[in-house]
């Protein structure tokens, strides 16, 4: 049997052993703060702290700065925890991030928001993959309520925010959705009178309602589609929008945020056209691949021609019928006679009998960006064309 002595001395090896190898193991703050900066594709470092404290997996940022153009003053975060850090093949998950809530005062307005924090986030170690992985990416990032008030007097709330992204397995692809819940706003503080008067009339003294975004991102393919982008305000109506285009790969992010460091960072007018060039031949890259806006009434189209022809001084039907006659005259002087037949058949048929208005642009193939852009100062009545577009009233949803 070992002795008293002999285990005693067993123990303080292992002890020394633990001691030697406990800074091997443990958390570098610093490190994980400069890969967050890094991951933001920001000039400087925009995330600062006065201190970092780490302990076991939780790193807390004291005193946390947020600064995003260097020439403007950084913003006070206050203190934000980091919860579960772990490294990971050089860079780190974070199981949450805890933010404080806001609550900051200029003049005579002051915004609250309770509650933000973000779950599962991932900082890449380095930031110059082809794939989501040199990414800074999060699993959901959420808020509680917020509030603006002007003179003590609350003029824009929301209820919650949810962000969500999806990752796909092999790092080619991300998913993510967005969904603003409660979106209230005062629209009887609104100083202008004659705009007051207008928005009573129209029965607008608030808006309530909701905001829903989502879509995907494949990076190597570099297409974005923007599945659905939605406002939806009671007795207003529904705002519906989608969009999809090509060419956004990582290259071009990086290529992007380049041009930005350079305008961010030099304020000559030489440097700053030189950027706003570059960012114009990154956008040539781009190649467009369909669009569309809908609008779905919810009673405000005849409480606006009401209000219209009021200041006419006719009824809301007989404005209705000067709209379907001015319609196809106004368009006339475009020269796109076959838009100018679809859009006059769909206001007269929206105008008897408000439902939904839907503007759609799907061409038979991909469109690049300069071809668009040619068409659009060489020809712009062929745009139509050129992008499908198509103009139609109360379809079947």
């Amino acid at each position: 049997m070992m002795s008293h002595a002999g285990r005693m001395r067993l123990l303080m090896a292992g002890a020394g052993l633990m001691l030697m190898a406990g800074p091997a193991f443990s958390l570098d703050g610093a490190d994980l703060v400069a890969k967050l900066n890094a991951a933001m594709g920001i000039p400087g470092a925009p995330l600062a702290a006065q201190t970092i404290d780490v302990r076991g997996s939780t790193v807390t940022l004291r005193g946390a700065t947020y600064k995003p153009v260097e020439t403007e003053p950084a913003v006070n975060l206050g203190d934000i925890t980091l919860e579960g850090v772990e490294e990971d093949a050089g860079g780190y998950v974070i199981e949450k991030v805890l933010f404080p809530n806001v609550n900051a005062a200029e003049d005579n307005t002051t915004v609250t928001i309770s509650d933000i924090s973000m779950s599962n986030v991932t900082v890449p170690a380095d930031t110059t993959g082809d794939s989501l992985a040199s990414v800074l990416l999060y699993e959901e990032a959420s808020t509680g309520p917020m509030t603006v008030t002007v003179d003590g007097k609350e003029v824009f709330s929301v209820a919650s925010s949810v962000s969500t992204t999806d990752v796909a397995d092999d790092q080619s692809a991300v998913g993510f959705a967005i969904d603003v819940q409660g979106i209230r706003a005062d629209l009887s503080t609104v100083e202008d009178v004659k705009s007051r008067d207008a928005l009573q009339s129209l029965g607008l003294t608030a808006l309530n309602g909701s905001m829903t975004m989502s879509g995907s991102w494949q990076a190597e393919e570099g297409v974005v589609d923007l599945e659905e982008y939605v406002f939806d305000f009671a007795d207003v109506g529904t705002l519906s929008m989608a969009l999809s285009f090509s060419g956004y790969t990582m290259e071009f992010v990086r290529a992007a945020q380049e041009a930005t460091k350079a305008m961010d960072t030099n304020a000559s007018k030489e440097s700053q056209d030189a950027a706003g060039l570059a960012m114009l031949g990154l956008m040539q890259r781009l190649t467009f691949n369909s669009a569309e806006i809908s609008f779905q009434d919810a009673g405000i189209t005849n409480r606006a021609l009401d209000y219209a022809g009021k200041e006419q001084g006719v009824s809301g039907e007989n404005m209705a019928q000067m709209l379907k006659a001015m319609t196809p005259m106004m368009l006339a002087q475009y020269n796109v006679p076959k838009l100018q037949n679809m859009v006059s058949e769909a206001v007269n048929t929206y105008l008897d009998n408000p439902g939904n208005f839907t503007i759609s642009a799907k061409p038979e193939n991909p469109v690049p960006f300069p071809m668009i852009m040619g068409a659009a100062m060489g020809a712009p009545n062929t745009l139509p064309d050129v992008l499908g577009v198509t103009v139609e009233a109360n379809r079947r949803q």
